[in-house]
């Protein structure tokens, strides 16, 4: 599958609005990596009391990002239907850039492992190519 909108995104990750951070999944490779996108708006609710006068995302909310599309990558394979993929650690998270409204966040989760029902994926964010956040983050699919 090379695409995904938001209704098949929701068939695999739990995740609903206003917690669902991703709008596309624009390419995936089942069980290794995905990629998605976030256009980031100043309508989004952090706004309202993340520096309201300097409207910056969270840095919190784009691993959560990095996350959910890392979820994704790990959940596209027909053995892991109707499973979920629990958040379960982040190693090495930096922020280089901040992110502001009308960005558009694109968010990048390699699969580098996986050995039972733990997942790793190595995450980088960017905007207009230029890399804003990264993290190794762990999984537990259950």
């Amino acid at each position: 599958m090379s695409q995904m909108n938001i209704e098949k995104i929701m068939e695999v990750i739990p995740h609903r609005y206003p917690f669902l951070l991703i709008d596309t999944i624009e390419q995936i490779i089942e069980g290794k990596k995905a990629i998605g996108k976030k256009c980031v708006s100043s309508n989004e609710q952090f706004f309202q009391g993340h520096f309201p006068n300097n409207p910056v995302m969270p840095g919190v909310l784009i691993i959560e990002a990095l996350a959910q599309v890392g979820a994704v990558a790990l959940l596209s394979c027909p053995d892991m239907k109707g499973k979920t993929a629990y958040f379960a650690g982040i190693d090495g998270a930096r922020f280089r850039k901040k992110v502001i409204p009308g960005d558009v966040l694109m968010l990048e989760t390699e699969i580098i492992k996986i050995k039972g029902p733990i997942g790793i994926g190595n995450a980088v964010a960017k905007v207009d190519g230029v890399k804003v956040a990264e993290a190794k983050l762990t999984f537990a699919i259950g």
